[in-house]
């Protein structure tokens, strides 16, 4: 088919998991509740995971685009709704470190600012066996932007 002179072409991509429609949580003072994503026909998006048992990246880390800290690096496909439980579950399945029952996992998105410096904003903590508030936070109720970094220190719980 050709539009203005110019061929287009239609991709699809189908990802297939065995989930069901996830369930969104609402933010506390949102006024109206965001659609929930339907995983088995919404693409997910590349969500690269830095991890660090002591603390957080420095913003050096992140600083020269292609250099990010790759050994710490773990690359997840996911959806907006995905919880900040649901992420700690795939980081400890990597990470031997992030499932001992005294361990915090802190969530921070690293993202350039509007003069194009790196920011680090802290956006939640997840112990490793115990429920928390921050257990059902989403990426989306975070504001979290595709295209993002989310730097995880893995320490030792409080």
């Amino acid at each position: 088919r050709r539009v203005h002179g110019e061929t287009t072409v239609r991709v699809e991509v189908v990802f297939c998991r065995n989930m069901l429609k996830s369930a969104v949580a609402v933010p506390a003072g949102s006024k109206a509740a965001p659609a929930p994503i339907d995983r088995e026909k919404t693409c997910p998006f590349l969500l690269r995971v830095f991890q660090k048992n002591g603390g957080h990246h420095s913003l050096q880390d992140f600083g020269v685009r292609g250099k990010e800290p790759v050994d710490d690096e773990v690359q997840i496909y996911t959806w907006p709704d995905a919880t900040l439980r649901e992420i700690t579950d795939l980081i400890q399945a990597v990470n031997p470190d992030a499932k001992r029952r005294d361990r915090e996992l802190s969530f921070a998105f690293v993202y350039p600012d509007r003069r194009g410096r790196n920011v680090l904003r802290p956006v939640g903590k997840i112990h490793s066996i115990r429920r928390g508030y921050d257990d059902t936070k989403t990426l989306a109720s975070l504001n979290f932007v595709t295209g993002d970094f989310l730097d995880v220190s893995i320490e030792p719980s409080r």
